[in-house]
């Protein structure tokens, strides 16, 4: 059973007291080549699971949680923020890690690292492939044996994605909070500077519709183009983090007819032309860090195929973005009712 508390604020997941995770559409990148970062295109709606105990089916109540709705093949990343204190988000597609690419496992581990560390981690746009890449996370049905979790674990039970967010632990944290306020005094002593950030403009999608008998959902995250993106490695010892988690949320993924079904609501309009949203001259983007380091490759993460290579090859046109399209990013900068969390 859960461990701590999730809410739902907005189309923001709170995890604990201090760790938010948004969910954001985005165009699709071919699955040959590394891209830059692709754009964010708005937020996933979620709702509660226990608000349609109604409409869910019953495995998605037992389980608890929250539910998103994406398209065949739609892409997501997750943006991360949150009250500032260091925390280690671990994220699960199909219940197996997308940093380790191991089964999911209990608290923060160093061998493989299992987690991103915030509010270093400003964003994980797919399951880590090293080398200063990940593969973008895709939206695939499962029983094909596409997901991540079909090629590594022989089975594709779960679907979905997982989150539980760990805090340092109490000698740890007041070590840190010591540390930020002596910063804070050679700051204040100093002269002051600007800090840059960076933001998205994002809208609730999901105005209401008629409700109905849900199918059971039945969609995970395959791996999908490569791009541009470092995973960070930790710096600090693994006794740091707290054993027990600060929250813990499951992540259902339904497709529109399912969303409509369950909700009553209709569902996002179906994604952006990656082709016409590069040639309208759109930005992309481009985010690095010298003084981090990245993680290496997952091994078994490495062997996972594109979902291209499952259900057809991506068949539509792609026109690669002019440097001029190319932007630099910076560092990233009221809860609602809590989640209930059920069994998996």
């Amino acid at each position: 059973m859960g461990t701590g508390t999730a809410r739902i604020d907005g189309n923001s997941l709170l995890l604990g007291d201090g760790v938010r995770v948004r969910f954001i559409r985005t165009l699709r990148l071919p699955e040959t080549g590394t891209h830059p970062l692709p754009p964010g295109l708005g937020e996933f709606p979620l709702r509660r699971v226990e608000d349609y105990a109604a409409t869910v089916p019953p495995a998605m109540g037992k389980r608890g949680g929250v539910v998103l709705p994406m398209y065949l093949r739609e892409a997501m990343w997750l943006s991360f923020a949150g009250s500032g204190e260091p925390a280690a988000l671990q994220v699960g597609v199909g219940k197996v890690c997308a940093v380790s690419g191991e089964p999911w496992g209990d608290g923060p581990s160093s061998r493989p690292q299992n987690y991103v560390v915030l509010p270093r981690q400003p964003w994980l746009d797919g399951i880590n492939s090293g080398k200063g890449t990940v593969r973008q996370f895709v939206a695939v049905p499962l029983g094909l044996g596409a997901t991540v979790e079909g090629q590594i674990t022989g089975e594709e039970t779960w679907g979905g994605v997982q989150l539980r967010s760990f805090p340092l632990e109490p000698g740890a944290l007041a070590a840190w909070r010591e540390e930020e306020r002596r910063r804070a005094e050679r700051m204040r002593s100093a002269a002051p500077a600007a800090s840059a950030g960076f933001g998205a403009a994002c809208a609730p999608m999901a105005p209401p519709g008629s409700a109905g008998p849900a199918p059971s959902p039945a969609m995970g995250l395959g791996a999908g183009g490569t791009m541009r993106q470092e995973v960070y490695q930790d710096t600090r010892a693994p006794a740091d983090w707290a054993d027990v988690p600060s929250a813990r949320v499951f992540v259902h993924l339904v497709t529109p007819p399912q969303w409509r079904a369950i909700t009553g609501e209709e569902p996002p309009p179906s994604p952006v032309d990656r082709a016409a949203y590069t040639q309208a001259g759109l930005p992309w983007y481009e985010y690095g860090d010298d003084d981090a380091t990245d993680l290496s490759p997952a091994p078994a993460l490495t062997d996972v195929k594109p979902v291209g290579q499952w259900i057809g090859d991506d068949d539509a046109p792609w026109t690669a973005p002019g440097p001029h399209q190319i932007q630099p990013l910076g560092d990233a900068p009221a809860p609602g009712k809590p989640v209930v969390d059920g069994d998996w």
